[in-house]
């Protein structure tokens, strides 16, 4: 019986966070040997919202630091592939079809859409933007894949693939799995500043790579409790950064407890709270660190990684593609044409 399969990735916009550990790379590591993954590197979609020459100069780096920091989470190159979007061709093809099976309204209806617009300071919705789940619904269709973790904030998007897989289906015949989604336990992860999620871009994220002096810094730095001037005030534990961290990555549930218990009846400080908090993100980060050095000093590696499983899915994208317009009836177009345009030149000559 073949393995179900999964498609999830990111797009190259600099190194991951532990936001995005918890939200959707915590689950693909642990699905990775029940299911056949493909792991994206979604340069296309980075350029929804950075289309300058400057931001695509950076992709090559940046996906490369997402390919080590895939590894490093434990993610292994040599069963599922970790591939370049923009390289497999097949894919822009699979995202014009499925953009003439969904209106302008229902895309106008997916709220992350004005959200990634307001981040990224566009005025104005790009075309490129508001057609960004298509081509995610390409992506996710290409390896026909049954099962897509997700964070919360592409939820939405991930419906989308699933209706166009209906649509489709029910047009042309079945050729397409209808995927489902799954989304972390976590869902998304408050940043260090404890006014809006974990973000590159607002500068309130704890790095996968940082090393133990830098996650110290952050998280000594926290947002906690604002109205616990001193540690004999009982403090408010349900909301708090520093202990929704705790209980996303502090394996010591007694110790967890037994600070909160004494957080909520002013017995601990906000010192101790965060110093055992560093203590726990160091523990947790530690074989990330070690993983991700060792593949960082093979010399070559990370790009023979992103060779070989781009190479390894254009074959997939070919045969997807071809079934997909084989039902459709595309390709008999241009078949028909070719054999009686072939028979017309014979007879001339």
């Amino acid at each position: 019986m073949e393995k179900r399969r999964i498609l999830t990735g990111d797009r190259p916009t600099g190194k991951l966070h532990l936001g995005h550990y918890v939200g959707s790379i915590k689950n693909r590591v642990k699905l990775q040997d029940q299911y056949e993954c493909f792991f994206i590197v979604a340069d296309l979609h980075t350029m929804t919202t950075k289309p300058e020459k400057k931001h695509i100069e950076e992709i090559t780096g940046h996906s490369r630091d997402l390919v080590l920091d895939y590894i490093a989470c434990g993610i292994n190159p040599e069963n599922s592939p970790i591939y370049l979007q923009s390289a497999v061709h097949e894919v822009y093809e699979m995202n014009l079809f499925f953009e003439m099976l969904v209106t302008v309204p229902r895309l106008q209806r997916i709220p992350s859409l004005k959200d990634m617009a307001k981040s990224a300071d566009l005025q104005e919705m790009p075309f490129g933007l508001l057609g960004y789940p298509i081509l995610q619904a390409a992506d996710i269709l290409m390896p026909r894949a049954h099962l897509v973790p997700v964070g919360k904030d592409n939820e939405s998007h991930v419906e989308l693939t699933r209706e166009i897989a209906r649509r489709f289906n029910y047009l042309y015949g079945e050729v397409f799995p209808v995927p489902d989604v799954l989304v972390g336990d976590v869902g998304s992860l408050v940043g260090t500043d404890g006014s809006a999620k974990m973000s590159k871009s607002l500068n309130n994220a704890v790095f996968l790579s940082d090393d133990a002096k830098t996650v110290e810094k952050k998280v000594m730095g926290m947002y906690t409790d604002p109205n616990r001037v001193r540690a004999d005030i009982p403090g408010r534990v349900e909301g708090n950064p520093v202990f929704m961290y705790h209980d996303a990555f502090n394996t010591d549930l007694q110790e967890v407890e037994d600070l909160k218990e004494r957080y909520r009846n002013g017995k601990v400080g906000d010192v101790e709270v965060k110093q055992k908090l560093a203590a726990a993100l160091n523990s947790f980060l530690d074989p990330l660190r070690d993983r991700r050095q060792a593949a960082a000093e093979q010399g070559g590696y990370v790009d023979e990684v992103l060779y070989e499983g781009t190479m390894r899915v254009r074959e997939e994208a070919r045969a997807t593609l071809q079934e997909m317009k084989k039902a459709m009836g595309v390709s008999g177009i241009w078949n028909k044409i070719s054999r009686k345009a072939e028979k017309a030149r014979k007879r001339r000559s």
